[in-house]
């Protein structure tokens, strides 16, 4: 792999990675229920999990997408209703210190296993593999492109739950955090609109 492309495909896991999306939402609303040292395995399952699937897309599965309509139509639909169920989790989060007691943040193989169905998760495999893995590398340009893509993404993922935590004493009243609740889950609803748009 180049320098140019590996600087390419570093400005590409950044500027994905940091802007909000599925991943970056829950996790600030981790951060501010339940704090950043309980939200840590989260940020590792996220990070880690996404980067094996961008492997495994480069290996092969991207191929999958692209032969069979089908998959991608039941991967939507999969999609769409566990976020939307999880937004309403978010939504009905209980206050931080009841959180402490009886809520539980996203566990690392939850998080790990939750990027096969983040619509943004899976096409940023796809694009990353597609436009940046190097011609007849193989499975090495494959791998490569998945570990750029981990160490980047996970001080980007890291930085939201990090944000999170530092307005969580602001949401000590059961009022804003309420408030930040449900914004928090209508932004993982909206996050789901432009990946939606094609098909509408």
């Amino acid at each position: 792999m180049t320098y140019d492309l590996i600087l390419a495909l570093v400005a590409f896991a950044f500027v994905s990675s940091i802007t909000p999306g599925p991943n970056n939402v829950m996790l600030m609303a981790s951060g501010a229920n339940f704090g950043l040292r309980r939200s840590v395995p989260h940020m590792l399952g996220i990070s880690l999990g996404h980067g094996f699937m961008v492997g495994l897309i480069g290996l092969g599965l991207a191929e999958v997408f692209a032969r069979e309509p089908m998959v991608r139509s039941v991967l939507l639909v999969l999609c769409t209703s566990y976020l939307l169920f999880l937004a309403w989790k978010i939504a009905n989060a209980a206050p931080p210190r009841e959180a402490d007691v009886e809520g539980k943040p996203f566990t690392f193989l939850q998080a790990a296993a939750f990027q096969w169905v983040n619509p943004k998760a899976i096409y940023m495999g796809i694009t990353a593999q597609t436009y940046y893995a190097p011609e007849n590398a193989g499975w090495i340009g494959a791998v490569t492109v998945a570990l750029v893509f981990a160490s980047v993404n996970l001080p980007c993922v890291s930085l939201w739950a990090w944000m999170g935590t530092k307005i969580r004493r602001w949401l000590g009243t059961p009022a804003r955090l309420r408030a930040f609740n449900w914004t928090m889950a209508t932004l993982l609803v909206a996050t789901l609109v432009p990946l939606l748009m094609p098909i509408v």
